[in-house]
């Protein structure tokens, strides 16, 4: 059979989840049904299995066990219900991990219930928990606002009134999330914006920006580093934003949870590439210094499939275009086993072929390199950019030649590659091959090439490296 829903689910699961979740499934709260029981631990048996296939009648005998004939749509119903119980228990597991959103709905049950008794102990307890908080992103001031207007609701009902109530920190705290929250959207529109060109309706952006522009939330950095940030995207000639931004992260990050870190650090990496891709080589170390600071926070994790193997790679490029050697080969020994296990093996040769490029030495990059196919095409044109340059640098023509023709071939045929690297990555191609028909001490010729290169600013990939190969054989 084909796998069902709620299997290829169970496969993203660890051992200790799925034992959790049996717990769940085999609780009477939750479950009544022993059918979906049997049909779990069937699951969890097939998990253990190296090609986990099963047939749905031979499921269907486990389950019910009686002798009663395949019923498709009874199994179908089965297989439902527990994919409900699955999505239930990943909803009470988000739940459960924080104790303020349980406390908020606690309130909020014994004042409906009008428990007088429990106003006290159940408020005390949400303000204790809040108080232990480590973290003040958004997020917190939501929680605030949620634990101030159960608050209100309990006491409105026994105050006088012309008695004052808490609403001043009710909508302080709405104030202070929103504000985060509508900058820190603000900035990934702005940032999509320059990349994709999409058109977004945001409300109240300038009054947002006006209103924070003219009030003091140096005491919220959930506010105050987004606003920062918002500077960097807007104002980005003026370092001394990049500078203040710099300053807030060292003072506060630690106040925000290890995914919204991330965030705010990328923010602050993209300036810097910005800088980078303009030719400002000195924003390489503050690059380097950012991502230090990132792996002493424990803010990257590598084996994030998405990220992991990209933020290895940009580390090892802008360490290595620093001559930071003997870093890098710490860093790739330190860290590459915790990449995710089907990347490891290509990030391991792509990276050290990295650093052995960068160390000059064209012939072991070659090696590297011809180990793997990369099915990623992203690993893949950058191994294809560096093998095409350490031929050039061996004087290796005939095989530069062909890969040139061969890479040009893959970037006309691959659908996945967006318009403008296809773009950045043919010009390399076309103004390489032109550099390989200039004889050297050609002054007049490498002249013209370079002012064609000029003519293409910024759509070049290694252009730095072109030119600089231009200007030795000048």
């Amino acid at each position: 059979m084909q796998n069902t829903k709620v299997f290829s689910i169970l496969q993203y699961f660890s051992k200790y989840e799925l034992n959790s979740l049996r717990k769940f499934v085999q609780s009477p709260y939750f479950n009544v049904n022993e059918d979906l029981m049997r049909l779990y631990d069937l699951y969890l048996a097939l998990l253990e299995k190296p090609d986990p296939v099963l047939d749905r009648e031979e499921a269907w005998r486990t389950i019910v066990g009686d002798g009663r004939a395949y019923d498709d749509v009874r199994y179908r119903k089965y297989n439902s219900d527990l994919l409900k119980l699955v999505e239930a228990y990943l909803a009470q597991k988000v739940y459960e991990e924080n104790p303020i959103r349980e406390a908020n709905h606690l309130i909020e049950a014994v004042s409906r219930r009008k428990m007088i008794k429990l106003y006290n102990t159940v408020m005390s307890s949400a303000r204790r928990l809040s108080d232990r908080q480590l973290y003040k992103s958004a997020q917190y001031y939501y929680y605030q606002y949620q634990i101030e207007k159960n608050y209100y609701e309990i006491l409105i009902h026994g105050q006088k009134r012309l008695d004052k109530t808490n609403v001043e920190y009710i909508v302080e705290n709405l104030d202070r999330f929103y504000l985060a929250e509508k900058l820190r959207y603000y900035c990934s529109v702005l940032t999509t914006k320059y990349i994709h060109s999409h058109e977004y309706k945001l409300l109240f952006l300038e009054e947002i920006v006006s209103h924070v522009e003219l009030y003091d939330y140096t005491n919220v950095p959930a506010i105050s580093i987004f606003y920062q940030i918002y500077l960097t995207i807007t104002r980005t000639e003026d370092r001394s934003y990049f500078d203040t931004l710099i300053q807030l992260i060292h003072d506060h990050i630690g106040l925000f949870p290890k995914d919204e870190a991330l965030e705010i650090y990328t923010y602050a990496l993209n300036y810097c590439i910005r800088n980078i891709n303009q030719g400002k080589k000195e924003w390489l170390q503050e690059y380097v210094d950012l991502y230090e600071q990132m792996l002493k926070n424990e803010i990257i994790e590598f084996g994030d499939e998405e990220y992991g193997p990209w933020h290895f790679k940009n580390i090892v490029t802008a360490a290595s275009r620093l001559d930071r050697f003997a870093w890098v080969e710490r860093f790739i020994n330190k860290y590459y086993q915790q990449l995710p296990q089907a990347y490891r093996d290509n990030a391991l040769s792509f990276n050290l072929a990295q650093l052995n490029f960068h160390k000059k030495n064209y012939g072991e990059v070659i090696s590297l390199l011809h180990r793997v196919e990369y099915e990623d095409f992203t690993y893949n044109l950058n191994s294809k950019v560096y093998l095409m340059l350490s031929y050039y640098e061996l004087d290796e023509i005939e095989p530069l030649l062909s890969l040139m023709d061969s890479f040009r071939i893959y970037l006309q045929r691959n659908t996945k590659i967006p318009a403008n690297r296809k773009r950045n990555y043919g010009n390399l191609i076309k103004f390489l091959k032109k550099l390989t028909r200039i004889y050297p001490g050609d002054k007049a010729a490498l002249e013209r090439l370079s002012k064609e290169m000029d003519e293409h600013e910024g759509a070049i990939v290694n252009a730095p490296w072109l030119r600089e190969k231009i200007a030795e054989l000048m």
